[in-house]
């Protein structure tokens, strides 16, 4: 999946965004509005790490999921009357057509009644069961691994592979996310998301405190 920006996105300022993502779904929402389906989707960004901290720690602006792409239409199918949008370098297409979606992976999903957004789907590469990441696509992992569940059974994303992602920002909220997590990651995963973090953003800041 390339992210090469396709033709016909209107540009959206990011102060536009965030006007529109006041009503944001919760996880539990979605949760109950997924139940049932096959796909291995699973919260990620911000409250996923929260998830994994058992509680919410900061105000979430959004609510991202990740599903592998090829499953796209079973969460589709879930939200009839509901607009998905494409987004992607500060653009955005209503009603994409088809060679936006092959070249995108961000899918925001629109209460058509009000025009707010409710849920940024990430369509997500994959290979069958194997998960693979959309920063270094050698890394590879069964969904197995990568999915994980809160007591009360709602899907997230492993901590050390929502923390790989935020990295790359390095933002007040993802510094935040990483700091609060980080005295509950186990050894394994401390340890997994050292190496794949100097992988993919060698000589990061965050590789010395997970040295510690």
């Amino acid at each position: 999946m390339t992210e090469e920006l396709p033709p016909g996105g209107v540009p959206m300022t990011e102060a536009e965004a965030v006007a529109r993502w006041t009503t944001a779904w919760t996880p539990a929402e979605v949760a109950d509005r997924l139940a049932g389906v096959s796909a291995p989707w699973c919260v990620a960004g911000g409250w996923a790490v929260d998830l994994f901290r058992g509680r919410q720690t900061r105000p979430h602006g959004d609510l991202e999921i990740a599903v592998p792409a090829a499953h796209f239409p079973e969460i589709r199918a879930r939200f009839p009357g509901f607009a998905f949008d494409i987004v992607s370098s500060g653009h955005l297409w209503e009603e994409p057509a088809p060679e936006v979606w092959d070249l995108t992976h961000q899918t925001w999903l629109r209460d058509p009644a009000t025009g707010e957004f409710l849920l940024d789907v990430f369509r997500e590469p994959h290979d069958g069961p194997t998960w693979i990441c959309r920063r270094d696509p050698s890394i590879r992992l069964p969904y197995a691994e990568v999915v994980r569940r809160t007591p009360d059974g709602i899907p997230y994303l492993a901590p050390e592979l929502v923390l790989l992602f935020k990295a790359k920002a390095d933002r007040p909220k993802d510094r935040h996310d990483f700091t609060g997590a980080l005295p509950l990651l186990d050894d394994t995963r401390r340890r997994t998301l050292a190496t794949l973090l100097a992988r993919v953003h060698p000589g990061h800041a965050w590789l010395a405190q997970l040295a510690v």
